[in-house]
């Protein structure tokens, strides 16, 4: 599903073990390969978002103060 320029919405199917699989256009939209760590980040209120690893640091500095370099 396309929303305005460079938004996008997916669904996924929650497995047995808990799994999902990220659509194949998720994927090839942004670089992920078999391999590669996610970030998962959680509200109760908001629900859950899924950062590349590299994401990490520039987040924990917007949290905690500090440079993103």
């Amino acid at each position: 599903m396309e929303g305005p320029e460079g938004k996008y919405a997916w669904t996924a199917t929650v497995g047995e073990k808990g799994q999902i699989v990220i659509p194949k256009q998720a994927r090839e939209i942004f670089g992920i390969e078999p391999g590669d760590v996610l970030l998962l980040l959680g509200d109760k209120e908001r629900g859950i978002a899924i950062l590349p690893k590299e994401n990490m640091q520039q987040l924990h500095n917007m949290t905690f103060g500090g440079s993103d370099q």
